[in-house]
């Protein structure tokens, strides 16, 4: 398929209403083709909602960037970013070269 199904939703839902931290990378569904993105728009929903009740969200990678543009939730959640690779290599703790030259800078 396309995209998750509600019942998928849902049990994302439940979860990320528990969670205290959140990150995100990539849409679960081609969510720039209306019919299949339910699922996209559902977790978004679900994703603003937990940052309104005190959660960290953090959205990473191009898509997910699109699709939390598209709703014009940018500014509901606590970061956006477009570097989805680079951000979870980060994560990993792995060295990024353009970061890693601005840490050394005076």
């Amino acid at each position: 398929g396309l995209d998750i199904g509600p019942k998928s939703a849902q049990a994302f839902q439940e979860v990320l209403s528990k969670a205290k931290t959140i990150l995100w990378n990539g849409p679960p569904g081609v969510f720039e083709i209306d019919k299949f993105s339910r699922g996209s728009q559902a977790l978004l929903k679900a994703i603003v909602e937990a940052t309104k009740n005190g959660a960290k969200t953090i959205l990473g990678g191009g898509d997910t960037a699109a699709c939390c543009a598209k709703y014009d939730m940018e500014m509901k959640v606590s970061h956006v970013s477009t570097g989805g690779g680079a951000s979870l290599e980060l994560l990993e703790g792995k060295v990024l070269p353009g970061v890693d030259v601005l840490s050394d800078a005076p």
